[in-house]
């Protein structure tokens, strides 16, 4: 039916047009529309646009567009004057408060008779997800541990709020979640962040070269000591030592880290006299303390001093708010490298991600994206351009939608999965509800049932 027939223009005049143009507006999601006159003044602001760019409809009718998003604006009614109708360009805009908005900009002008401007209709599209991140309402970020999901952002607030105080830190997480990034917070938001912040590995090294690592020893203690030697508790005086895979501590240096924690001082290996230090710890580990005293591998009362204020990073398949926000966050940071620049992502390639269990997390996810830019060349992301593992994973990772037939999903994991799609797809209602195999229909009831 053409837009201008009877039977349309009947129906517009009892709805009311500003009510179509709102409720119009409000059916495009991850994307702008305002309405400006001749003098590029802004008429109609969507809520959209209030989201993206930072601005409410209050602060903006009646200003000129160029005021509002940037002097690339300010010579004329928003560009439109000479160029007439623009698709897709890509551009970038200021948002309220400071920082910057890569969109795609599509706009239709409108000529009077004479052939003059009267005004238009734009819409803009943020470029990615990273465009969706400048607006970090609901992205926390802190000393580089960035997060939309919920329990990833309550361990960000902890560790705020732990930085400031002297406590002893234990945290839990897998490989690659972010353990010495969190450690590192830590020491740079305490007042010890002049001093120094070592680490250490305790699966890494023997018995033996582990407590002379971490205690030092002096000349003549065993074969090959031929000077005195601090150890890291020395090093680190005044700062942090992080302590990763503390679980991995052998039982017998337990007891001398139990007394460093008690009484801040240690024996280093073969001296007689004691070493007092100043040094907060933080340790790590991807296994439960509690599970490791009950088999008799770790002493109770270290673990209590250990874990006085315990943080827990969730692995990365658990965080489905992040997986395809980390994605483009990672593509946004390599694009600016170049040579290839990847400006969207298949279906098939995005499903695959999306699906995969992401064993190494954060840090598998990072190695996935280096090795796209380095393997691919266009600037879509394929399922060619991922590991092989991805590229094998037909009989072991299901698509989206097999995972939503055979798995009964916690109201959370459907409204992230359905987010993570309205993401992917650039907030293309069909192509979201194909990427997980759901009618248009069915997808627009459960993305208004979870207010998304």
């Amino acid at each position: 039916m053409s837009l201008a027939s009877p039977l349309f223009k009947n129906w517009l005049s009892h709805v009311g047009p500003d009510r179509a143009i709102e409720a119009l507006t409000d059916l495009i999601d991850a994307g702008a529309v305002f309405v400006v006159d001749a003098a590029g003044r802004i008429l109609f602001w969507s809520r959209g646009a209030e989201k993206l760019f930072g601005w409410s409809e209050e602060q903006v009718i009646g200003r000129p567009c160029g005021e509002v998003l940037g002097s690339g604006y300010a010579h004329d009614p928003c560009g439109l004057a000479e160029v007439g109708d623009i698709r897709a360009r890509s551009v970038r805009l200021w948002k309220r408060g400071g920082g910057v908005v890569a969109s795609y900009r599509t706009a239709r002008a409108f000529f009077d008779a004479q052939g003059r401007f009267t005004g238009a209709i734009e819409r803009f599209q943020p470029e990615s997800l990273a465009s969706l991140g400048v607006l970090e309402e609901d992205v926390e970020s802190f000393h580089g541990i960035v997060s939309r999901d919920p329990a990833m952002k309550n361990a960000i607030k902890i560790i705020r709020n732990v930085a400031e105080t002297e406590a002893t830190v234990l945290i839990r997480g897998e490989s690659g979640t972010g353990k010495e990034l969190v450690a590192r917070a830590l020491h740079q938001e305490s007042h010890r962040r002049d001093g120094p912040f070592l680490a250490v590995n305790c699966a890494a090294l023997t018995p033996s070269l582990l407590e002379s690592e971490l205690f030092g020893h002096v000349r003549g203690a065993f074969t090959g000591a031929v000077r005195d030697r601090p150890g890291l508790f020395q090093k680190a005086h005044g700062g942090t030592l992080f302590l990763d895979e503390v679980a991995e501590l052998p039982l017998e240096l337990q007891a001398k880290l139990l007394r460093v924690l008690q009484e801040r001082t240690f024996m280093p290996v073969g001296s007689d006299r004691a070493v007092t230090v100043d040094v907060r710890i933080i340790a790590a580990t991807h296994r439960s303390l509690r599970e490791e005293v009950r088999l008799g591998r770790f002493r109770e009362d270290l673990m209590y001093r250990l874990r006085v204020v315990p943080v827990f990073l969730p692995p990365l398949r658990e965080r489905r708010h992040d997986i395809s926000f980390l994605l483009w966050r990672y593509i946004e940071r390599h694009n600016l490298r170049g040579p290839r620049r990847i400006e969207r992502i298949a279906p098939e390639a995005m499903r695959r991600l999306l699906d995969h269990a992401w064993p190494g997390n954060v840090r598998e996810l990072q190695n996935v994206i280096e090795y796209a830019f380095a393997v691919g060349r266009s600037g879509e992301l394929n399922l060619e351009d991922l590991p092989p593992e991805f590229r094998e994973a037909t009989g072991s990772s299901t698509s989206t939608a097999e995972t939503l037939s055979t798995r009964t999903f916690k109201r959370r994991d459907e409204a992230a999965l359905i987010q993570a799609a309205l993401e992917a797809s650039g907030g293309r209602l069909e192509e979201a509800a194909r990427q997980v195999g759901m009618s248009r229909a069915t997808f627009w009831r459960k993305r208004k049932k979870y207010g998304l």
